[in-house]
């Protein structure tokens, strides 16, 4: 059974800094891009950010320069740095993973999602 567990939530002032943990298990994705993406009630789930099989990154505009995504295949496990954090950074951040990734910022194309951890971010 696939399964993605996000954790290191939490809550943090603005400028501070907090790492998310995506451990994968059921399957190796090494050759899957994986993505964060973030959600506020009332919102549809935004981009964060992705990471692709060859370990290259792109980044959501409002995030790009404070996140910083890195993945460890020999632990199966994606991670998502955020330093400089904003209180609209304040979310419930997801990871997901997809056999079929081609453009990379777009939800439905990924089939594995992770329950999600909350971020909170006060100002």
């Amino acid at each position: 059974q696939v399964q993605l567990v996000e954790s290191g939530g939490g809550l943090v002032q603005a400028g501070g800094s907090l790492r998310l943990s995506c451990a994968a298990s059921g399957r190796t994705f090494n050759s899957n891009s994986m993505a964060w993406f973030r959600q506020v009630p009332g919102k549809e789930r935004e981009f964060v950010g992705l990471i692709w099989s060859s370990g290259s990154t792109y980044y959501a505009g409002p995030v790009k320069g404070r996140f910083t995504i890195s993945r460890d295949n020999v632990k199966n496990t994606m991670y998502l740095q955020m330093d400089s954090l904003k209180p609209e950074d304040t979310a419930l951040y997801y990871c997901a993973t997809g056999d079929m990734v081609r453009v990379g910022t777009i939800a439905n194309e990924y089939q594995y999602w992770g329950q999600g951890t909350h971020v909170t971010v006060s100002s």
